[in-house]
């Protein structure tokens, strides 16, 4: 008998990962912003760490899902 996996736990879970991207992407752009001459790996991150934030946001907003519910 396998556990039935709820929407609600795979909409906090998003939004977890949403909040944690958003911290992670912001203080890499940080480094970058204070950085004399940042390195190309530097600008990797940032872009990734942008790139996967979005795409959360996106699916967030395709399954309708609202932070304020869930504070």
């Amino acid at each position: 008998m396998s556990k039935k996996i709820k929407k609600k736990d795979i909409d906090e879970q998003l939004l977890d990962s949403i909040f944690t991207l958003e911290r992670e992407w912001k203080q890499i752009r940080s480094l970058v912003e204070r950085s004399i001459e940042p390195m190309d790996t530097s600008i990797y991150r940032e872009n990734l760490a942008q790139a996967k934030y979005l795409f959360l946001l996106r699916e967030a907003r395709h399954r309708k899902i609202s932070a304020i519910r869930y504070n």
